[in-house]
């Protein structure tokens, strides 16, 4: 793994888009996926193989992230909307539950639609929807 400090965010590409998790240190990473939730799993487990980037947290953010895995112990269910990876890892960063990745996506598909059905162009469309990816994250 690229280097990093016990409560940076940890990330690899997952089709289109990126899971995330939180690095406990020793080796560890708490994330969430679909059918076992939140969790605390290891590097190598984390990555399945493929690239990791790291994003750097404040010093506040890593401390909160790694008290509250230190005081974690109800692991919420995984749910694309509400709880997916992202909101596991802002929530312990931050305190926000937020996806940026998944409003972005959200905003892209709203946007392609729109400008599909008002001018029936498959081009004004895919403008739509790369508009609406960046202004969600924008706004996440």
């Amino acid at each position: 793994m690229s280097s990093y400090l016990p409560g940076d965010t940890v990330s690899r590409r997952k089709g289109l888009v990126k899971h995330q998790g939180v690095a406990l240190g020793d080796g560890r990473v708490l994330h969430n996926i679909p059918g076992r939730g939140e969790h605390i799993s290891s590097e190598a487990e984390f990555s399945l193989g493929r690239k990791v980037s790291v994003v750097k947290r404040s010093r506040s953010e890593r401390e909160r992230a790694l008290s509250n895995a230190a005081n974690w112990h109800a692991p919420r269910s995984y749910s694309l909307f509400t709880n997916n990876c992202e909101h596991t890892v802002n929530r312990a960063s931050t305190g926000q539950a937020k996806s940026p990745q998944l409003r972005g996506w959200v905003a892209g598909v709203g946007l392609a639609g729109a400008a599909l059905v008002l001018t029936r162009h498959p081009g004004l469309a895919a403008a739509g929807f790369a508009l609406g990816k960046r202004w969600g994250k924008k706004w996440g």
